[in-house]
């Protein structure tokens, strides 16, 4: 690994205590520059084949809509629980099928996730919309952060005061990022590096640019949500995914403690290959997995579907209820009623024939009011959202 100093530190003062925060240098290294040795070739070329497989999966499932739904709900309640929500892929989705007017507070976290990557893909798509830019971050984290734990922290804002990550007070954090007044400077060079003409491939551009506003941790919270979403918005304006179908928090929650090591060398030996290598080898195992669930979802709903068109009572708004089942993994005779723009007694018919030969499993116990679920298919979308009560 070649030696180089990626920043130089400043001494601040937060929370009445003198430390010494961390200025980095503008992005790409520099003093040596990146080294893509044979090695991280390999690992580059691993990572950008399985983003292929990953788009062409995209595109030979049936519906890619579905497809998306599925994974960005997976990635918002992931991310979410990374910074310490404690709601699950199943307390997202009942909340979204009994269209409650209030979530509770972790729920409402990721539903704000959604929002803000939503709100960020819209724009990007849009003739008229913002670039990837800080501007478009802000407003994804004004999104991001409304109403919830830190809604009083300048949702939208960049900060201007001192924060640190980790420790209950200054004299005790694992990091601090610069001080307030270096920011300017430092997003300006940050987002003219996403625009730049640029040797580096594009994946490892994203891998850098990650670690850099992680680095950099402009907001007073939420820094974690917006840089892991970045990546996905990064993936898709850079062409290198068709449509948002892959998100590193998985492979970040499963690795977290070498996560925070990988970018703890990067600021304390200059270690952007060890980084790099990291973030690939992330890019290729997170895309193989949805590769494979999604041929997974994708089988078990086509042998669902045979299933069901061979009951005998099987009726059309049965069939139709099924087909929106991967949207709406749970319903309730009111959201099926909706769904189906159609009477009560109708709706309730489809939920039984759906019931009968297990497709739908009622999950409440209840005689009224009941939720069914599509239990199958929610096994295996909520791999890796379990929470973890062991931290």
């Amino acid at each position: 690994m070649p030696k180089r100093t990626t920043g130089r530190y400043e001494s601040v003062t937060a929370g009445g205590e003198k430390v010494n925060a961390f200025v980095p240098f503008d992005l790409p290294p520099a003093r040596p520059v990146l080294v893509i040795d044979a090695k991280l070739e390999r690992r580059l070329g691993q990572a950008e084949q399985a983003l292929v497989r990953l788009d062409l999966a995209g595109e030979m499932v049936p519906s890619l809509d579905w497809f998306i739904y599925a994974f960005v709900r997976k990635e918002a309640v992931i991310s979410s629980q990374i910074e310490g929500t404690q709601a699950s892929l199943v307390d997202l989705l009942a909340f979204e099928a009994e269209e409650q007017p209030q979530p509770n507070a972790d729920v409402e976290e990721v539903t704000n996730y959604l929002d803000a990557l939503a709100y960020a893909r819209g724009q990007l798509a849009s003739k008229r919309g913002l670039p990837l830019s800080l501007r478009l971050l802000n407003e994804a984290h004004k999104r991001l952060m409304r109403g919830v734990r830190g809604g009083s922290k300048q949702p939208g804002e960049i900060r201007s005061s001192q924060n640190w990550i980790g420790g209950s007070r200054p004299g005790n954090a694992a990091y601090f990022p610069p001080p307030s007044e270096k920011l300017p400077q430092l997003l300006s060079a940050f987002e003219k590096y996403i625009h730049a003409d640029d040797r580096l491939p594009k994946l490892v551009r994203t891998g850098l640019l990650h670690a850099q506003f992680e680095t950099i941790h402009p907001y007073l919270d939420g820094n974690g949500r917006i840089g892991r979403l970045m990546i996905a918005l990064l993936l898709e304006h850079w062409g290198l995914l068709g449509a948002p179908l892959l998100y590193l928090s998985l492979f970040f929650k499963r690795h977290r403690e070498e996560y925070y090591r990988r970018l703890n060398l990067v600021r304390l030996e200059g270690d952007w290959e060890g980084w790099i290598d990291f973030f690939l080898d992330g890019v290729a195992t997170i895309a193989d997995e949805a590769v494979a669930a999604a041929r997974e979802l994708f089988n078990l709903i086509s042998a669902d579907r045979t299933r069901l068109l061979g009951v005998e009572s099987v009726s059309v708004s049965a069939l139709r209820l099924f087909e929106r089942l991967p949207r709406h993994p749970i319903v309730t005779v009111a959201s099926a009623m909706k769904l189906l723009e159609t009477s009560k007694p109708t709706a309730t018919r489809a939920i039984e024939v759906l019931a009968e030969i297990r497709i739908l499993v009622e999950t409440t116990g209840k005689k009224r009011d009941r939720s069914f679920a599509y239990r199958a298919y929610m096994e295996r979308l909520r791999t890796g959202t379990e929470l973890d009560f062991s931290r």
